[in-house]
């Protein structure tokens, strides 16, 4: 065999595992922190009162972001949106822990200022 072809035929599974590559889903979250905060605006006032009942706009926010975020780099960053806006606002952490509850929606993990957003699966 020639060693061009030859030469050819080394960088055929190169090309290929490059163009994998370039093609591959990325690892990183999909989920914006745009797409977080609004999905859970209309829980806003909620969360800043004192209690009561979510209103079904709040509910079907958080019902959107469960849906959206469904890979374990989506839940952290949505995780980490949420963990880093609370702090930039006062909200009744009681009822932010409460509220997947209150909305019919179960979590695999807590909703609180000291979760590890990085430990999330």
């Amino acid at each position: 065999m020639n060693s061009s072809i030859q030469a050819k035929l080394v960088l055929v599974p190169f090309i290929m595992a490059l163009i994998l590559l370039l093609i591959a889903p990325s690892s990183e979250g999909a989920i914006t922190c745009g797409t977080v905060i609004s999905s859970i605006k209309p829980c806003l006032s909620y969360l800043q009162g004192s209690g009561g009942t979510p209103p079904q706009p709040c509910c079907d926010g958080c019902q959107s972001l469960v849906s959206a975020a469904t890979t374990v780099p989506d839940k952290q960053a949505a995780c980490t949106c949420l963990k880093n806006a609370s702090q930039k606002i006062n909200i009744n952490s009681q009822l932010a822990g409460s509220l997947p509850k209150s909305c019919g929606i179960s979590l695999s993990f807590p909703i609180s200022s000291t979760v590890d957003c990085t430990k999330i699966n």
